[in-house]
């Protein structure tokens, strides 16, 4: 590591680039108008006015750009998305965006709104801090909008307490599920045959509009504001080498949002597809699904990951053949580094293809133990992030950033990362026990039907 020891640039993605929201808005949804179709319903792209309670509701959606150093010849940068203490991830992002749509169609309305969302846990603790930001900025009351989020229960110890679960009424209206059954990813066609079998019911007899938020459009239009924010602080044009972006994915949203502010920016002229960056996307054994994808022509077989053998003097398996882009040793060849990641078979998988296809990338694996192995270095290269390490790594309970930068490095190390390419890190999520209180079982709602997410939210028996 060699240190250059500079300041960070700062800037606020909401505040600072609103013309990239309206632009991408245009480029990515064919029709901005709110949809009022129970089960299909949206609260449309406008967005209220900047006033102060507005500005205040926003001011935690900062993002800050550190140069810091080389690698074995390579420039790395870090992209630090983790600034908002109310998640310390990426996250937060779109959802003020989508908190945002949602006041300003309530105040044009009258009409009320409950956000509904699928979440592994990020997305979700996000979320609620978005309805709770808004409600204490004075921009909606409390009964105008509300949040349901339905994760796994393996991720309780992820979630957050908040004002949301400590004020009784607020964690009425605000509830918290976590489904009890076997396969995590569940949680989508749970959420996704609530909204299906009971949004119509519960438009009609009780006056709320149920969201779906887990669009990949509300998503997009937010992330496309880091290809403004890289425009403004280290031109791709003006880069002393090519660049390759690297992330920890799971269906790859914010490096899809990246791009399409990019496409804005090269269509506006302000950017030239000659300089579009390449992609490096990080995943774990547990869902390999975007790797496997990218490297065997859209195939999500597990049987095209290397086999591993048990090396019975260390107890870690060790990786069959010399593939560089599956880790080389693991605790378990399907272990599960961090259960944020979560999707198997993600939709998105061909159009992120297609943009490594055009503008280059590639994809690693990375395995928990090459994350311990490399921790120490790490601590040191993130020391000048909003999240430097704990020393006690035990107290660490999001792992994003950390294998992002663990496949980065490995990825420099292995040439998977052409020698004359500069990379920046998108530290997308990280935080320890040290920076909130976990939820109490008695402050979730169990769940395994789209009838009890129902229950959860009203209490006269629907159906």
């Amino acid at each position: 590591m060699n240190s250059e020891g500079q300041q960070a640039t700062r800037k606020n993605l909401l505040l600072d680039y609103p013309e990239m929201f309206h632009l991408a808005v245009k480029e990515i949804v064919a029709d901005p108008a709110p949809v009022r179709v129970p089960g299909q319903f949206t609260p449309g792209f406008a967005l209220p006015e900047q006033d102060d309670n507005y500005r205040k509701f926003a001011s935690v959606a900062t993002a800050s750009w550190h140069r810091l150093g080389e690698y074995r010849g390579r420039r790395i940068s870090l992209l630090d998305l983790m600034e908002n203490p109310g998640t310390h991830t990426t996250k937060t992002f779109p959802s003020l965006l989508i908190a945002a749509r949602a006041v300003e169609y309530i105040r044009r309305s009258g009409e009320r709104i409950v956000i509904m969302t699928p979440s592994s846990a990020n997305k979700g603790t996000a979320l609620r801090d978005a309805v709770l930001r808004a409600i204490n900025a004075g921009l909606v009351e409390p009964e105008q909008l509300r949040v349901v989020t339905l994760s796994p229960q393996s991720s309780r110890y992820k979630l957050r307490k908040s004002e949301l679960t400590r004020d009784s009424a607020l964690r009425e209206l605000n509830p918290i599920l976590l489904y009890t059954g076997e396969r995590s990813e569940d949680v989508k066609r749970i959420g996704r045959a609530f909204v299906d079998e009971y949004a119509s019911e519960l438009q009609k007899r009780h006056k709320l509009n149920i969201w779906y938020s887990l669009d990949i459009r509300n998503y997009l239009v937010a992330d496309a504001a880091r290809a403004s924010f890289e425009n403004s602080v280290s031109p791709t044009a003006e880069a002393g080498a090519p660049r390759w972006h690297a992330h920890a994915v799971s269906s790859a949203y914010g490096m899809l949002g990246y791009h399409a502010g990019r496409r804005v920016l090269e269509e506006a002229g302000v950017a030239t597809p000659a300089t579009r960056p390449g992609t490096l996307l990080v995943q774990h054994l547990g869902t390999p699904d975007m790797v496997l994808s990218l490297r065997n022509g859209g195939d999500f077989s597990r049987s095209r990951l290397p086999g591993y053998r048990l090396d019975s003097e260390s107890g870690l398996y060790r990786r069959n053949g010399d593939d560089p882009h599956y880790p080389q040793v693991t605790h378990d060849p399907e272990e599960v580094l961090d259960p944020t990641f979560y999707t198997h078979r993600p939709v998105t998988s061909p159009d992120m293809n297609e943009v490594i296809k055009q503008y280059g990338g590639d994809g690693i694996v990375v395995s928990l133990e090459e994350c311990l192995q490399r921790y120490p270095q790490l601590r040191g290269w993130l020391s000048r992030s909003s999240r430097p390490l704990p020393t006690d790594l035990r107290t660490v309970r999001e792992w994003s950033t950390i294998m992002a930068f663990t496949g980065a490095l490995a990825a420099i190390e292995r040439e998977i990362v052409p020698g004359d390419r500069e990379v920046v890190v998108h530290a997308s999520g990280c935080y320890t026990t040290e920076d909130f209180v976990s939820v109490d079982e008695s402050e979730t709602v169990p769940v395994q039907s789209p009838s009890a997410v129902a229950r959860a939210l009203v209490q006269d028996g629907l159906r």
